[in-house]
């Protein structure tokens, strides 16, 4: 099957779709059929949209149903553990593992979006994590720059490495773009995570994810 990859985050809200739409419009730049999933989302709008579906569907050049992007789709904007259990929803890996072995038959590069951070629940007994050895795929770790990054950077890189993960890149996303000392912070990530700087993304670049892509590079690009 095609290559895919697991992209996660040091924490919520440090753009991992935004960098999970930019993998994928530098992947269509390479000449690559790809396309993104996001198995677990939470937050709708009146639709019954969530604007990360939307996103990655909008980003992918492969035209893939909703239910095989997205096979868990909660209406409020909480902890998945807590949505899935107030929807009396079990969330089970075996949907997202066809959803992600079908996406792999049909592209030549899958990157599955995580939720949250690396070790968020999905239930009292998984998290995100488990999710990530279940699928058993090599990790994309986006890393958002601001005080802070460097503990949770490792910290995450550890717990990776810790469930036999292979951490196959990392990416510098600037979201605080009044960051103290950036580039003495980027370069102490780059002496100490095991793994290859795939990119360096700007805040709020011209073009959005789009524009986003010409700062990165694919792993082992």
């Amino acid at each position: 099957m095609s290559p895919a990859y697991f992209l996660t985050g040091t924490d919520t809200e440090i753009g991992k779709t935004f960098i999970t739409c930019a993998l994928l419009h530098r992947a269509g730049l390479d000449g690559l059929k790809a396309v993104g999933l996001k198995p677990i989302a939470a937050g709708t709008d009146g639709a019954g949209l969530n604007d990360d579906v939307e996103a990655i569907r909008a980003a992918s050049n492969v035209e893939l149903p909703r239910q095989i992007i997205n096979p868990y789709c909660f209406k409020p904007a909480v902890a998945p553990h807590i949505a899935a259990a107030e929807a009396g929803v079990s969330i089970e890996f075996g949907p997202i593992r066809a959803s992600c072995d079908a996406a792999r038959q049909q592209a030549d590069l899958v990157i599955v979006e995580g939720v949250g951070g690396f070790c968020v629940p999905l239930s009292g007994e998984q998290s995100t994590a488990d999710l990530a050895v279940n699928l058993g795929l090599p990790v994309i770790l986006v890393v958002g720059m601001r005080l802070g990054c460097i503990n949770h950077a490792l910290l995450t890189a550890e717990a990776i490495t810790a469930r036999g993960l292979k951490l196959a890149g990392w990416v510098a996303n600037r979201i605080d773009p009044m960051m103290s000392r950036f580039e003495e912070n980027l370069a102490t990530l780059q002496t100490l995570l095991p793994a290859p700087l795939l990119g360096v993304v700007p805040h709020g670049p011209q073009g959005g994810a789009h524009g986003a892509a010409a700062f990165l590079k694919l792993p082992g690009a």
